[in-house]
């Protein structure tokens, strides 16, 4: 995986530099370790004050909306540039379309292109379109023929399927904000068994350098991690303990199809302070649709609301 340059500017990516490909392009160990660690000089520039690191935060590292209020509100005001969001789940609990949620919500507000990673061939334009047409974003002077049009250009959607086909991916274009892998578990799950004895090296491996490409080229990436059984009747993320502490941010999505309910409930949060004391309530937003939040303190920590969508995934 190859990234386009930016750099801490708030625009995104746009021209070539770091990738996955060559962390395994060395042909020996030494060659490999050589080849991975920067000069000194240039491993001492990297140091900076927290004045730098306040500015860049403040400056440079936009909320990137996904278009669900509470999802949103979850998340502080939407996805964070500069960090890895994970959205877990069973099946059919809206993961996927949360993702088309985002990156048809990020191109229509003209906050930059997307980068979609397709593992399981479930990226639906016919969804995108569908999202699109039911925008609720007032984008004056631009008839829905030609914001159709220019949302789809803006949506790169690449085919991945399996850790090697990652590798060679390159994340071009001009001004790439957010990145999308649906789903990462996909990927990783296969090579964390026996057949792989480098594989979990190889998924920690993946994840510091997604989290590379969100810190130096100032993007949003969201991945989803699907669920497997744990053995007593209950579900837990594909991707272990080992996954677990590399997202900056972690929803769980549930979503009871009998009732159209769906749920978000944050796992793991920078902003999360936790606390003793629990408040919920509810905000009806017309017949039929509502929000329930549900705080741990000053802290949101789960939204439910009324869902419309019977082809979550």
């Amino acid at each position: 995986m190859a990234a386009a340059g930016g750099g801490r500017d708030g625009r995104g990516a746009s021209t070539s530099g770091c990738g996955l490909k060559r962390r395994y392009a060395a042909t020996s160990h030494e060659e490999e370790l050589n080849h991975d660690q920067p000069p000194v000089q240039a491993r001492s520039q990297r140091w900076t004050n927290g004045m730098d690191l306040l500015r860049d935060v403040t400056e440079n590292k936009r909320f990137l909306p996904v278009g669900i209020e509470g999802i949103d509100k979850l998340l502080g005001g939407g996805l964070r540039q500069g960090q890895l969001t994970e959205i877990t789940g069973a099946s059919s609990s809206g993961k996927t379309q949360l993702c088309l949620h985002a990156a048809s919500h990020v191109v229509a507000r003209n906050m930059g292109a997307v980068m979609y990673l397709d593992t399981s061939n479930s990226f639906s334009p016919s969804r995108i379109a569908g999202i699109i047409d039911e925008f609720p974003i007032p984008l004056v002077g631009e008839p829905k023929d030609v914001r159709l049009k220019r949302v789809m250009r803006s949506i790169n959607c690449e085919s991945v399927f399996d850790i090697f086909d990652l590798f060679e991916v390159n994340i071009g274009g001009s001004k790439i904000c957010l990145l999308i892998i649906d789903s990462v578990s996909s990927l990783l799950a296969p090579i964390i068994g026996g057949k792989y004895p480098q594989g979990r090296s190889m998924m920690i491996t993946v994840a510091m350098i997604l989290k590379k490409l969100a810190d130096e080229y100032n993007l949003s990436v969201l991945v989803t991690n699907h669920m497997v059984s744990a053995g007593n009747g209950t579900l837990k993320p594909a991707l272990g303990q080992s996954w677990k502490t590399v997202p900056h941010v972690r929803l769980m999505l549930s979503h009871d199809r009998g009732r159209h309910i769906c749920t978000a409930t944050v796992l793991k949060h920078t902003l999360l302070v936790y606390s003793l004391v629990f408040l919920a309530f509810s905000i009806i937003l017309s017949v039929g649709f509502w929000l329930h939040y549900e705080f741990r303190g000053t802290q949101l920590i789960s939204a439910t609301w009324h869902s419309r969508e019977d082809n979550n995934q």
